[in-house]
């Protein structure tokens, strides 16, 4: 079993930030249970361009508003608490945040835990 709690977290080599967001890695490869699990900040009036080329991405946004837009189609949607999205094809997307958003995200393959977005938006797959 495992258990940590958001206090166990901050502070540390688990909590990993860009310009716009700060990412607190709840369950990372080394834990063995084929995903990644973070709560992630992402600052109010922000517009940042993500894309996850080599990990599948679910995202439920617990507080704050925001949008995201596929910018493969245009098609924009609205983020509020109890929104729930996944990046299946491996979404490029804008990602636009009104207020202060928090979201839990769930990667696969499991982030290794010091991934930061590369120019071109996206983590490195790395095992270690």
């Amino acid at each position: 079993m495992i258990v940590k709690s958001l206090e166990d977290i901050e502070g540390t080599k688990d909590e990993t930030s860009g310009e716009n967001w700060t990412s607190r890695r709840f369950l990372l490869n080394k834990d063995g249970v084929g995903f990644s699990m973070n709560d992630t900040i992402i600052k109010a009036g922000t517009d940042n361009y993500f894309w996850y080329k080599n990990h599948i991405e679910a995202v439920y946004c617990i507080e704050g508003e925001g949008e995201i837009e596929d910018i493969a189609t245009g098609e924009v949607h609205q983020l509020k608490p109890g929104t729930m999205y996944i990046l299946n094809d491996h979404d490029k997307h804008n990602l636009r945040a009104r207020t202060q958003m928090r979201m839990v995200c769930v990667f696969n393959p499991p982030l290794v835990g010091t991934e930061t977005h590369n120019e071109e938006g996206y983590y490195p797959l790395l095992t270690e």
